[in-house]
């Protein structure tokens, strides 16, 4: 299926671009998050019309995104656990754990935004993880895991 996308996709192209996706891609995902839309003829002219409004408004997004990353940038999240004598975690800390204390610090972060590279963090200490607030704007922080014996 064609699709005209409404703004910038990872790996799929930028605002304004004609592509071609699977169906269940566009029908499942683009079309009803308003990322994309069916490239018919009217579709395209409409788009063409309202080019110069969509890109303003994505230039405002990115605009508040890197604003918010300013801010963001070099934050260290404390989060408790608790841990066995040899600093290992019963359990583990998950993306929706950073996003939940994020969200508390003042932050609007869903868990989906926060990038783990090597998974959960299962022992005690500091880690590096990644936020990424726009598709162009990846914010580095540190989460410090401290572990609390019961």
């Amino acid at each position: 299926m064609q699709v005209i996308l409404l703004d910038k996709v990872v790996n799929l192209g930028g605002l304004g671009e004609v592509v071609r996706v699977k169906d269940g891609y566009a029908r499942n995902y683009l079309i009803p998050s308003g990322r994309a839309r069916r490239a018919t003829s009217a579709a395209v002219q409409e788009f063409e019309a309202k080019r110069a409004e969509l890109e303003k408004a994505a230039a405002a997004k990115l605009a508040q995104a890197q604003a918010e990353g300013e801010k963001l940038s070099g934050t260290s999240v404390k989060l408790t656990q608790k841990a066995g004598v040899d600093g290992r975690l019963f359990g583990s800390v998950t993306n929706a754990d950073i996003a939940a204390e994020l969200t508390r610090s003042g932050f609007a972060v869903v868990k989906a935004q926060v990038r783990m590279p090597t998974g959960p963090i299962k022992v005690v200490g500091d880690h590096p993880v990644s936020v990424s607030l726009h598709t162009d704007v990846l914010v580095d922080i540190t989460v410090t895991v401290y572990g609390e014996t019961a």
